[in-house]
């Protein structure tokens, strides 16, 4: 083992952490938030915050721009974190990111507006976000094969600004259930309908009935390929 190259792995974790903590990063789901923003597996990111590996020198910039603290710092511990002129957010942790909500909450009324820094579940931002955005983490089996338990979806809660179409998929709160749903949406002349894709699912469609109100859009997903057989 060669100790300087572990002692260098060790102090770039250190600082790494040190700078995620300043961006007030929740502790728990870095790897993950590391692994979306930058493209690599969750287990990669989580080598860089174990101190077992150091990012490619390419890839320091974009870790600093993202955490807004100076490159040479974060790579040699030389120099100041980050200029003494920077604000500071007390809102969210960054706007590169994203609340993941339970699927409890995603059924309550005005939930996004509770969300703070010490929400704990934050997810790399999606492009196609617009605003008043979260995500949720699938859970059940109906939308399969399109959506796996354990992806994430990008859900967007501003509706005046997309155009509900047959096909997009939608987030419902009901009245009947603690939870919300995630079905895709059927618009035909008698009526609208919310249709699962898992054809072994026992009911294929329902009726959009006044139990029910659409409240969000997906506009994205993510889905972690690291454990995945896909090669």
């Amino acid at each position: 083992m060669n100790l300087k190259t572990e002692k260098v792995k060790n102090d770039f974790s250190k600082r790494l952490h040190m700078a995620m903590d300043n961006a007030q990063l929740p502790l728990r789901g870095r790897a993950r938030i590391l692994s979306q923003t930058f493209g690599i597996s969750d287990k990669g990111a989580g080598k860089w915050l174990k101190g077992e590996a150091i990012p490619e020198t390419s890839k320091i910039p974009l870790i600093s721009d993202f955490l807004n603290v100076k490159a040479e710092w974060l790579l040699s511990g030389i120099g100041v974190m980050k200029s003494t002129d920077e604000k500071q957010s007390n809102t969210q942790p960054t706007d590169h990111l994203i609340p993941v909500l339970s699927w409890q909450q995603a059924n309550q009324k005005d939930s996004l507006k509770n969300i703070n820094a010490n929400h704990k579940n934050w997810l790399a931002a999606h492009p196609n976000m617009i605003k008043d955005c979260y995500a949720l983490e699938v859970l059940g089996e109906s939308m399969l094969p399109e959506f796996r338990p354990h992806d994430y979806l990008y859900v967007t809660t501003d509706l005046e600004s997309v155009l509900l179409k047959t096909g997009d998929f939608v987030i419902l709160q009901t009245k009947d259930h603690q939870e919300a749903l995630f079905k895709r949406l059927v618009i035909e002349t008698d009526g609208m309908f919310l249709q699962v894709l898992n054809e072994k699912w026992p009911q294929q469609t329902i009726p959009l009935t006044g139990s029910f109100k659409i409240v969000a859009k997906i506009v994205g997903f993510w889905r972690d390929l690291s454990n995945s057989s896909i090669s």
